[in-house]
């Protein structure tokens, strides 16, 4: 039974929310682009998915707000909250563009506000980065 691109996409931010971007939701040759970070590989997108999870008590949360889905492509307008590990409220609103290709996910772009992610995230990521390469 084949799996809609809605449903695809609904899976991986069901994903994204446990930090567990597992393999099989991707193609082999999956592409990877965030407008925080650039192009990335994907085991170094997943890494840093789980890495950022890490950083918030309960995890980052994704609440799909709305889907588009057309040909091979899904647009999502996505909001990410959570409360960081400092104690503060993190809020961002994001755009995902996801290309579908034999029900896996073939390519990422990620579009987010930026400014929250550097004033809030990128302080906390790189103590981490920091800790584990002491640790």
């Amino acid at each position: 039974m084949s799996r809609s691109h809605r449903q695809i996409a609904q899976d991986f931010f069901t994903a994204l929310s446990r930090g567990d971007l597992r393999d099989e939701l991707f193609t082999d040759d999956a592409s990877i682009w965030t407008n925080s970070s650039g192009a990335a590989e994907k085991a170094k997108y997943q890494g840093a998915v789980k890495l950022l999870q890490s950083l918030f008590e309960g995890g980052l949360g994704y609440t799909v707000d709305s889907l588009t889905a057309e040909d091979d492509r899904v647009a999502a307008e996505v909001r990410g909250r959570g409360t960081l590990k400092n104690g503060n409220y993190y809020s961002n609103t994001y755009v995902f563009i996801l290309r579908i290709r034999d029900e896996r996910i073939a390519a990422v772009a990620e579009h987010c506000n930026t400014v929250v992610v550097r004033d809030m995230i990128l302080p906390l990521m790189l103590a981490a980065m920091q800790s584990a390469a002491h640790g």
